[in-house]
């Protein structure tokens, strides 16, 4: 496993040590862990608080969401999942009615039906964004996929940022970040909710 400290410390390092843990870990166990990640994230304030959840279709080995947006549309919640703009290279969110509907382009994000409009800034107020990464640190700070698109969303996001993450993809020690980098607000694992803190 590559250290957050030393001459490891870089994400690309992180990402490919998380990558492989994620690969082994057993199938059958992995489902377990993630059903638990779900109903702790019912413990979360903000999320019971929120009518709008934007969620995330899991990419290779993130943690499976389709039981979170399951569950938070059988409880009344709008729920929205992302879109790769190809011109800009942004994301958008786009309004999903059930979980059976959605389509998948590369890299996890959802393809818009033609004529659907994307979420505005004002539309997002009062939701939690639920956002994806390999690796996680106590301060928020993550380690992903190393594209940046979520960092220039939650740059301007205005709502509760939660990482939903396996405790075994917690690191101890601080991850490398820079300026560019946006710390999630919440972290729940199966067996606890976490406040980060900025040291």
């Amino acid at each position: 496993m590559a250290s957050s400290y030393g001459e490891n410390a870089s994400k690309s390092a992180l990402r490919s040590s998380y990558l492989e843990l994620c690969r082994n870990f057993p199938e059958g166990l992995a489902a377990g862990v993630d059903r638990a990640v779900v109903r702790m994230l019912g413990m979360v304030r903000e999320y019971r608080e929120a009518g709008l959840v934007l969620a995330y279709v899991p990419f290779h080995e993130e943690m499976d969401t389709r039981p979170v947006i399951e569950r938070a549309l059988a409880q009344g919640k709008r729920v929205a999942l992302p879109y790769l703009q190809p011109r800009t290279s942004r994301l958008s969110f786009f309004e999903v009615a059930s979980a059976d509907g959605v389509e998948l382009a590369s890299r996890g994000m959802r393809v818009p039906p033609v004529g659907e409009r994307p979420l505005e800034a004002g539309e997002m107020v009062g939701s939690v964004c639920l956002v994806p990464g390999l690796v996680f640190d106590g301060e928020g700070y993550r380690v992903g996929y190393g594209a940046g698109y979520y960092d220039e969303f939650l740059a301007f996001y205005p709502g509760e940022k939660i990482g939903l993450v396996r405790s075994m993809q917690v690191s101890s020690n601080p991850l490398p970040h820079d300026e560019h980098d946006v710390p999630v607000d919440v972290l729940v694992t199966e067996g606890s909710v976490w406040r980060c803190r900025r040291l």
